[in-house]
């Protein structure tokens, strides 16, 4: 009887275990997923699309890509902005809040180098290649930055943050300034515009589908691209979809952002900038030459600003230095920083994205939604709103006048983040000091957990 039993006793148990195979097959993936940093990305950007496609499933496949092409834009480069700024505030505990000048220096110094020496409008340029400026725009960031990093040798915390603002100010009014516009012209031949702006080239990346640029001459593979998903295909519009193909370029170039700042992290330099962020004085105090370390931190974080200023601004067709380089801007960088975690990486990115899309595009996307849902009439006043004691009324109000209540969302979600969980979505991974992996010992054993 007990042989009998035994193969049913063995049968029964593989019968109740086959069962819950799937399930930890699922669990697994879920945990791979969540533990892989591509997969976090890859993740949240499907969530992002998901409410997206909610948002605008109702107009149509065009708006519903649109949409899509907008978030995934300002997501890509507020996460090449954040991980900039992580190696200086998250990697060495610089507190730099100029990020909007060294970005404006980049994008200023492109367009001064590329532009024609006798434009149809707007300040004359140099009229050498794209990469050239390119190059220059980078370099000329990392010249300020290393101006930059001089009060740095000496400041600390809220004092070096007063003198990076300072400058970032300083370059914005500058670029701002007719005179010193009229000065330029006159000395190096090329000129800001002043408050009027600066005209950008034409985005390269057009050349991939149009020829010349020109909307009525499509490349062969722009009338492949164009014939598939294009208005005679699926209906998508070329513009989106040339928006879509920059996209894969601000793509791989934050991957790039990514091995550069991750690999810098993981060398003996990165170790040093960590151990000045945790206490400057052992770290000198060891032999490490801390100065020379923040003035290179400085140069590599500010032309990494100055780059992501370029793929950012200068594929928006025209700059201009009051509405787009405030300080604003600098602040917007760093909530991406602390929502993600700050001297994380994959935070960084991760943090870009969710700001663009949930916080900074969010909010105005939503509203405009529900205030078509709303038939009431919006109240003059915010006081009257209160007053009418009509949530509906209330709600007419809020999402007509979304932008002014948006920065007390944005208040009160930092709050709640620095309260709840300062370290971040990210933050509170263990950084490895070590730069070979430490999870077996040389005779092949295990360490102790």
């Amino acid at each position: 009887m007990s042989d009998a039993d035994a193969p049913g006793d063995s049968g029964s148990v593989s019968s109740g275990s086959a069962p819950e195979a799937p399930e930890s097959a699922t669990a697994a993936l879920v945990k791979a997923a969540r533990e892989s940093d591509l997969g976090l990305v890859v993740g949240t950007l499907l969530a992002i699309y998901a409410a997206a496609t909610l948002l605008t499933f109702t107009d149509g496949l065009n708006s519903v890509v649109g949409l899509m092409e907008t978030l995934t834009f300002l997501g890509l480069v507020y996460a090449l902005t954040a991980l900039a700024l992580n190696l200086q505030w998250g990697y060495t505990g610089l507190f730099n809040i100029g990020v909007a000048g060294f970005m404006a220096v980049g994008v200023y110094t492109m367009g001064m180098v590329v532009r024609s020496p006798d434009p149809a409008f707007g300040p004359p340029g140099l009229g050498l290649p794209l990469p050239v400026g390119i190059a220059a725009g980078v370099a000329m960031a990392a010249v300020l930055g290393a101006v930059a990093a001089l009060p740095a040798l000496r400041l600390k915390a809220d004092y070096l943050a007063i003198v990076t603002l300072g400058l970032s100010e300083i370059v914005r009014l500058s670029l701002q300034s007719s005179a010193f516009d009229n000065f330029l012209r006159d000395t190096v031949g090329a000129g800001t515009g002043g408050g009027r702006g600066m005209g950008m080239p034409d985005n390269p990346v057009r050349e991939l589908f149009l020829v010349d640029g020109q909307a009525g001459t499509p490349t062969a593979f722009g009338e492949f691209v164009f014939g598939v998903f294009g208005a005679d295909g699926l209906g998508i519009s070329n513009p989106i979809l040339i928006g879509w193909g920059y996209i894969a370029v601000l793509a791989a170039f934050l991957i790039g952002f990514y091995l550069l700042v991750e690999r810098l992290g993981r060398s003996p330099f990165g170790r040093t900038m960590k151990a000045i962020r945790e206490d400057e004085l052992v770290a000198d105090s060891l032999g490490k030459d801390v100065n020379l370390v923040k003035i290179k931190v400085f140069v590599i974080g500010c032309a990494l600003m100055g780059l992501a200023g370029i793929l950012w601004f200068g594929s928006q067709g025209n700059v201009s230095p009051t509405p787009q380089f405030r300080p604003l801007l600098t602040f917007y960088v760093f909530i991406a920083v602390i929502i993600g975690g700050s001297g994380s990486n994959t935070g960084s990115v991760l943090g870009g994205i969710v700001f663009a899309a949930v916080l900074f595009e969010g909010p105005r996307r939503v509203g405009g939604v529900v205030r078509g849902l709303i038939d009431a009439e919006t109240p003059p006043s915010f006081a009257d709103a209160l007053v009418s004691l009509d949530p509906v009324t209330f709600l007419a109000y809020a999402t007509d006048n979304i932008a002014p209540l948006q920065f007390v969302f944005l208040g009160l979600v930092l709050v709640f983040i620095i309260h709840r969980r300062p370290e971040g979505i990210l933050g509170d991974r263990i950084e490895t000091a070590a730069a070979v992996d430490l999870s077996e010992r040389p005779g092949g054993g295990e360490t102790d957990e």
